[in-house]
């Protein structure tokens, strides 16, 4: 049976450590209790949200409502057929955790997404990707409760609408709760080692096993990116924007270092990073919200940051970008 925390704080929830409180809090263990949980007369005309590791959020305040926090956990191998290998995992299981699992399993397929801060069901909300994997490529389908029906269903990849960081899940929100997610990995394994941080590791090996991927990845993030446990932040806090080849291509006549990823509609994905560095944002500060010192589109807490010492900052890095580049960014996590 589940328990109901009242004036519940929220700090250790998210990874950007601010301080805010929620009237009631939730720990969801078994997806069985979720219609109870819902149904409860303590929570009748209240709003609420969902948490998992709460990695990709800003918290803005004090919640006047009901959060459930996200444990239900949980591995497994599901079998293989012709061409792939199945792995399920309950949504509350934390990310990484579960792509070091895979690899001790010897069910490679996840290790370029390793250290990606979060739960696995935050997973296919965000449709996480790095490092030339994108969780959409791996998805097989998840399981999860219809708020708006009141029963369980099981979305597959079209069901889902992925598309760069973005699915079904963010234009419905509050709709569906994350139960469980299955992930199709290709058979046999191939590496994918292409992007630079990668190839200048594995450049012309052969025999790369998917263990020395997995380590790679693992010291590139821990060399770029801060601990949220020692330095708040969400991760990367921009997406890398999106821009027209005729755009890409004034942008490079100008900028000939820009960085540039061609995609397969003509478009041209740019480097956030890259494009907040050239504007000299990384280190600078608003209060005690900071551009981190070693990677320009990571925002971080140096201690005691409010969310709207955050959110400044992060307008004015848009507005920095929008007149330098013409190009708008978007933030990658949700604003609550």
């Amino acid at each position: 049976m589940y328990e109901v925390l009242t004036d519940y704080p929220l700090q250790s929830s998210n990874s950007f450590g601010i301080a805010a409180r929620t009237r009631y809090a939730v720990e969801v263990r078994d997806e069985a209790d979720l219609p109870l949980i819902l149904a409860d007369e303590r929570f009748r005309g209240l709003p609420r949200r969902l948490l998992g590791g709460g990695s990709n959020v800003v918290l803005t305040g004090d919640f006047d409502g009901v959060t459930l926090l996200m444990r239900i956990g949980g591995r497994r191998k599901l079998g293989s057929g012709t061409g792939h290998s199945l792995v399920q995992a309950g949504a509350g299981e934390v990310w990484h955790d579960f792509v070091a699992w895979t690899i001790c399993e010897g069910e490679p397929g996840l290790e370029n997404l390793a250290l990606i801060p979060g739960t696995v069901g935050a997973a296919p909300i965000q449709n996480i990707g790095a490092y030339g994997v994108e969780l959409e490529s791996r998805f097989e389908r998840l399981r999860a409760f219809d708020t708006e029906t009141g029963a369980f269903v099981e979305l597959d990849r079209d069901a889902c609408r992925f598309a760069y960081r973005d699915s079904l899940f963010k234009h419905e929100p509050g709709r569906y709760i994350v139960t469980s997610v299955t992930l199709r990995l290709p058979r046999p394994w191939q590496p994918v080692v292409g992007y630079p941080d990668l190839l200048r590791t594995f450049e012309g090996r052969e025999g790369i096993r998917p263990s020395e991927v997995f380590a790679a990845v693992v010291g590139v993030r821990r060399r770029k990116l801060p601990d949220p446990a020692v330095t708040g932040n969400a991760g990367s806090f921009f997406k890398n924007p999106i821009v027209s080849a005729s755009h890409y291509s004034t942008l490079a006549e100008a900028y000939p270092e820009i960085v540039g990823y061609p995609q397969p509609d003509g478009r041209v994905k740019l480097a956030a990073a890259w494009l907040i560095d050239r504007c000299g944002w990384k280190g600078q500060a608003r209060g005690q919200a900071a551009v981190h010192d070693r990677h320009a589109l990571v925002l971080v807490n140096r201690g005691g940051a409010t969310a709207e010492e955050i959110l400044d900052l992060a307008r004015a890095i848009q507005e920095s970008v929008a007149e330098t580049f013409d190009v708008r960014l978007e933030p990658e996590p949700v604003i609550l």
